[in-house]
């Protein structure tokens, strides 16, 4: 019973200071210049075939377009959600459209890929 209570004190403390808490996720992109960014600040795209539920760039598509991938212990938040592509990978989606990079885009800011094939557009907030 003693190492019961002394065991709930100890997990207590870690909550109150934060250290065992499950806040919430951090997002997979951020807004820079008015566009959806990677981690790295390179521009994100949404493929116009896509829907909400599934990403329409499959096999050879996805060497060009990397889909921004989601770790299988990552959590949706806010408008981030996820999707599971044909090839069983995690991609993240925003408010409804999967994201990817564009593979010529080299350094953060490069938005190169935006209107090609008329399908492909930066990812805005």
């Amino acid at each position: 019973m003693k190492t019961t209570i002394v065991t709930l004190m100890v997990i207590e403390g870690l909550i109150a200071s934060g250290a065992y808490a499950a806040g919430p996720e951090t997002p997979p992109a951020t807004v820079a210049g008015g566009l959806l960014t990677d981690a790295n600040g390179m521009s994100l795209y949404t493929f116009a075939p896509d829907s909400a539920t599934s990403s329409e760039c499959n096999g050879s598509c996805s060497n060009s377009w990397p889909p921004l991938t989601a770790d299988v212990d990552a959590g949706e938040t806010g408008a981030f959600t996820i999707i599971t592509r044909d090839d069983g990978q995690l991609q993240w989606v925003y408010a409804g459209r999967p994201l990817y990079r564009w593979v010529n885009d080299k350094m953060p800011g490069d938005t190169t890929g935006d209107g090609i094939g008329g399908n492909w557009h930066l990812a805005r907030p």
